[in-house]
């Protein structure tokens, strides 16, 4: 019987921080025009003419954000990408440049870090956006990832968090809390292989809400339909800490309070039967578990006529005076206060 050979396995030291940086570095392509200098120079030169650049930075530190027991480092590298994506998809932009900061112990490997920057490539490709630079150094235990992401938008179609206006409709994207009961179902098994290594992990039939939670997509596609429907949000943000924390977000810096409609707020069956495996009600997942990575935004209530045409959007409620205050009305008509009771990292 002939054996598998052992996965090649090239120490760090080998190729030193600057062979590792031409490693990584080196069939990266640019797309954009306004790239004018990506990687190779002190800085990248990005020239963007008339529009308006946005700049949006992440930072992603092992056992806080990601758990390698279970990311494979092909997708965490796709999520590290994406998220930042997201930031600009909620400024109604388009992302065009990412720059990856890189922190790495020497557990890791020259072909770990290869499957982490296939990942962001993968992304990078998908999106078309520009791997344009970025720094690596040492770190004393486990990986750390600090991405820097710019975009470009019309002069007049930035959308902000505070701009929302009394009597405007809320809309969300896709559907809420897939991320969080995947997540759940992670650590559960990750407890299972734990108590008995043994143990094969259960996850037949749970591939949408897994997929949800390791690899996200930010939802480019949504700011495309607005356009093409001839809507502008008034307001905007993405879901990254659960959509309750996400609406006091507007509805403070607007100064004003909302009202949002439990039986509106659309779960995936998949996500609601699983929460009820884990005796939790899908709309809590949806309120506080975070990580969907959809569009949260406001619009005028006289595009009603427009959003209710287009797929994969909601309407959930609408925004209300401040005296108001914030509250979900349940599915039996009770007003319940909402509370940010998502991840709180200083918490």
């Amino acid at each position: 019987m002939i054996e598998n050979p052992s996965p090649k396995r090239t120490e760090l030291e080998e190729l030193g921080e600057f062979g590792l940086i031409s490693h990584l570095t080196a069939d990266i392509e640019i797309r954009n025009e306004s790239t004018i200098k990506g990687i190779g120079d002190d800085a990248a030169v990005i020239d963007n003419k008339d529009k308006l650049t946005l700049v949006s930075t992440d930072l992603l530190v092992e056992g806080v954000h990601f758990d390698l027991s279970y990311t494979p480092l092909k997708h965490l590298g796709y999520k590290a990408a994406v998220v930042n994506f997201s930031d600009i998809a909620a400024m109604n932009g388009i992302p065009k440049q990412l720059f990856v900061g890189l922190s790495v112990s020497s557990r890791f490997t020259v072909e770990a870090l290869d499957e982490l920057y296939d990942g962001i490539k993968m992304a990078c490709t998908r999106y078309k956006v520009d791997l344009a630079g970025g720094d690596t150094t040492s770190s004393a235990s486990g990986l750390f990832l600090a991405l820097t992401v710019t975009g470009e938008a019309e002069k007049g179609e930035v959308v902000y968090r505070n701009t929302a206006n009394e009597n405007d409709l809320i809309c969300v994207s896709g559907d809420l809390g897939s991320a969080y009961i995947g997540l759940l179902l992670l650590e559960r098994e990750k407890q299972v292989f734990l108590a008995d290594p043994d143990m094969q992990p259960d996850l037949q039939g749970y591939d949408y809400i897994l997929e949800r939670q390791l690899k996200p997509e930010p939802r480019l596609d949504i700011n495309e339909k607005l356009k093409k429907a001839g809507i502008l949000p008034t307001s905007m943000i993405d879901i990254s800490d659960g959509l309750a924390s996400e609406i006091l977000h507007i509805c403070n810096d607007s100064n004003l309070g909302c009202r949002i409609y439990e039986e509106k707020i659309p779960i995936d069956i998949i996500t609601g039967n699983t929460a009820a495996e884990f005796n939790i009600q899908p709309v809590t997942a949806a309120m506080n578990g975070g990580e969907d990575y959809e569009l949260l935004f406001t619009i005028s209530m006289n595009d009603f006529e427009k959003i209710k045409e287009l797929e994969d959007i909601s309407v959930i409620g609408h925004i209300t005076d401040l005296n108001a205050g914030c509250c979900l009305v349940s599915t039996d008509g009770v007003l319940v206060d909402i509370k940010a009771q998502g991840f709180d990292h200083l918490r």
